[in-house]
């Protein structure tokens, strides 16, 4: 099983390294987006033969369509490798593995041809994804500043209205969204890239839309056959604290993933099981050395056929 690991950071270089390490094996790979806005110098340690950086570095801003841009650009940089990659995971540099690195390869081999991939119709108010976020007219911060007052003057006096109908752009395409972290099949992964050669009306319509990477992915294989072979993601998450960002992970975290050797969760996004978990720090890297002493401690089960 052939994996390629599509990361994208823009802090906690050390945790990086260690994310890289962790995940390491003879069949994996690594292609890395370092946002412009950091200082690629400090991300000097992260190295190995399976790690590639991307030469292109774009600034990357919340809730914008720069991760998609990134995101694509990683996708084709890794399409492209000669090595031919049968699964793509999403990850940010803050994320780290639940289960060692053979688990995963087997996790994968024995659900070969599964998307994973959180999904829901639009909107949808449990999971947090209203329809405004494709309604709203999502200015960018590369926009021309005598454009962006144009269009607000345009919407004062109605000449556009305020909002957007996505049916104009999306046509018959039912709009979807979810989670940014994936993991998808290369079938999937050639499928995104051909729709957004194929369609570039589409793919402009959500350059304004806000949060796009959390319905980019969602809206173009929902409403293709791979939706019907889509799990929910594999990535864990505390969103329990409100706001925009999920909470750093601590100490209460750990217990819950050492509390079963196959770690699950359910929600609105369906049942299955956790490979991955966010966010990590390099300030709180005693977690990290937790989680891999408990990592390591399944690699030694596994090494001599125990569950």
């Amino acid at each position: 099983m052939k994996i390629a690991y599509l990361v994208m950071a823009h802090n906690n270089p050390g945790h990086l390294q260690r994310l890289v390490k962790a995940l390491s094996s003879s069949s994996s790979a690594f292609f890395i987006h370092i946002d412009r806005k950091s200082r690629l110098e400090d991300f000097s340690s992260v190295k190995g033969e399976n790690v590639t950086f991307s030469q292109k570095r774009l600034p990357v801003y919340y809730f914008d369509y720069s991760h998609v841009e990134v995101i694509l650009m990683l996708l084709g940089k890794a399409l492209a490798d000669q090595r031919c990659f049968d699964y793509f995971l999403l990850l940010s540099g803050t994320d780290y593995p639940l289960q060692p690195a053979a688990y995963i390869d087997r996790f994968f081999e024995r659900n070969r041809g599964t998307e994973f991939m959180n999904i829901v119709p639009m909107p949808c108010e449990k999971a947090g994804k209203p329809v405004t976020r494709l309604t709203t007219y999502r200015q960018r911060p590369g926009d021309i500043k005598i454009f962006r007052e144009m269009r607000k003057l345009a919407v004062r006096f109605g000449t556009i209205p305020e909002g957007r109908d996505y049916k104009t752009y999306l046509r018959n395409m039912a709009p979807y969204g979810g989670s940014t972290w994936w993991a998808l099949t290369r079938g999937a992964c050639e499928y995104l890239q051909n729709f957004t050669h194929r369609e570039p009306k589409v793919v402009s319509f959500f350059k304004h839309t806000e949060c796009p990477d959390e319905s980019f992915f969602q809206t173009i294989l929902g409403n293709s056959h791979y939706k019907a072979r889509m799990r929910r993601n594999l990535t864990y998450t505390d969103w329990s604290g409100g706001g925009a960002h999920p909470a750093y992970l601590t100490e209460k975290h750990l217990e819950f993933f050492k509390a079963s050797s196959q770690i699950t969760m359910s929600d609105h996004y369906g049942t299955g099981e956790l490979l991955f978990a966010r966010k990590f720090s390099d300030q709180a890297q005693d977690i990290a050395i937790k989680l891999d002493r408990f990592i390591k401690e399944k690699e030694d089960r596994l090494a001599k056929g125990s569950p």
